[in-house]
């Protein structure tokens, strides 16, 4: 078996259908035929990749289960998945911590190796299910509009700070979290405050430690069937802290432009300043990082990974003002590619983005700074590399 083609999902989530779209130019590039699957056209779609994917010559690459989550269309009337079928093999990227997907594990492929962007994501991968073949650490990546010398440089951005993400409020949450009565409520809301306390602990380890404490006779197993109960905690905290951080500085009087969905939702003393420019794709999140000079970013949860805002931000010339993880501190740089702020010391925010913004010298040396590192070793097109000479070259 040698792979000369590839399967990529398109069409599904916004975000994932471009992060496939980016890696698929770099297969390309590395000699490999690439198949998109059209998930708003499935059976179409399928009639044309059943003739492209060559037996022991195709792999699938995917992103949080598509391809391999029990759809219909790849199950024939055997029970039989094309993919086993065909003897296709699946790298699965989730991209998000992995108890968000335990009920997709009874349909996974026989051919099946899944990839964290998380090292505590694949830490509790190995923990719970240690029957799983894991592939490499792999951390989001970013995209640039631009070469290095065509930057957008400081006066051709018209926003001071840009936010790209959506936000829910956290009234969306309450229902689930109470549906079972107020003994569940306070356990929930209880490991919720643990978090707003401790916003340096992982998600999955506060919680485990959580149920180990506090629920009678609980096992190991007890831990692992509960997890998929807690995704609304993890939901919470993490809208809890975005919303917190926004409302922070724009309650200081700074102005910032939110691009996603549900700003107007977030309660804030100083509601001018909170600029909301509605929902928007992956492009229009480039675009917007472009006309600004601060990224701020609120990672989601994730503890020792990366967001591709980080990396999108210092590939289109904003300054990422972000919450630090240990993987970026490895690999970045404090105050020379990237300025770190605390989840616990939110009332610092303010005078930092000031900082940031009233040193022009220094924001062209971190602009530079930044898009070199990220053009250096963070873009999709080393992802894929990875990819490649880790997996897929290896494939026999």
């Amino acid at each position: 078996m040698k792979i000369e083609r590839i399967i990529l999902f398109t069409k599904g989530i916004e975000t994932l259908s471009f992060f496939s779209e980016q890696l698929g130019k770099t297969f390309s590039k590395l000699g490999y035929e690439v198949f998109y699957f059209d998930q708003c056209k499935s059976y179409d779609s399928l009639a044309e990749l059943l003739l492209f994917a060559k037996p022991e010559a195709t792999a699938a690459v995917t992103f949080n289960f598509d391809g391999c989550c029990g759809e219909e269309y790849f199950i024939d009337c055997k029970g039989i998945h094309l993919f086993d079928d065909r003897k296709i093999p699946v790298i699965n990227i989730v991209v998000d911590h992995p108890f968000y997907y335990h009920k997709f594990l009874p349909f996974l492929p026989k051919d099946y190796c899944q990839i964290s962007i998380d090292r505590e994501h694949e830490a509790y991968l190995q923990y719970y299910f240690p029957e799983i073949k894991r592939g490499l650490f792999l951390p989001l990546a970013g995209t640039s509009l631009w070469e290095e010398d065509t930057l957008p440089k400081w006066e051709e951005r018209p926003y001071d700070v840009v936010f790209t993400g959506n936000y829910t409020p956290l009234s969306k949450f309450e229902p689930t979290i109470e549906r079972h009565g107020k003994e569940y409520a306070d356990f929930y809301y209880g490991i919720i405050e643990d978090f707003k306390k401790h916003p340096h602990q992982g998600m999955d380890i506060g919680i485990r430690e959580h149920l180990l404490s506090e629920v009678e006779d609980i096992t190991e197993d007890g831990v692992k069937e509960m997890m998929p109960n807690m995704i609304m905690i993890d939901l919470y905290v993490r809208n809890y802290f975005r919303g917190k951080v926004v409302q922070t500085l724009v309650d200081a009087g700074v102005s910032v432009h939110c691009f996603g969905a549900g700003w107007e939702f977030l309660p804030c003393e100083h509601p001018e300043n909170l600029i909301k420019e509605g929902g928007v794709d992956s492009l229009a999140c480039l675009q917007a990082l472009s006309k600004a000079k601060v990224s701020l970013n609120v990672m989601p949860w994730f503890k020792d990974g990366a967001h591709d805002r980080v990396f999108n931000s210092m590939l289109n010339g904003a300054v990422c003002f972000t919450d630090w993880s240990r993987y970026l501190t490895e690999n970045l740089r404090d105050g020379e590619d990237i300025f770190f702020y605390e989840l616990d010391a939110l009332e610092c925010l303010p005078d930092m983005v000031q900082g940031i913004l009233e040193n022009r010298k220094k924001w062209e040396h971190m602009q530079k700074a930044a898009y070199e590192t990220a053009e250096k070793s963070h873009t999709w097109e080393h992802r894929a590399g990875a990819v490649h000479k880790e997996i897929l070259s290896k494939i026999r």
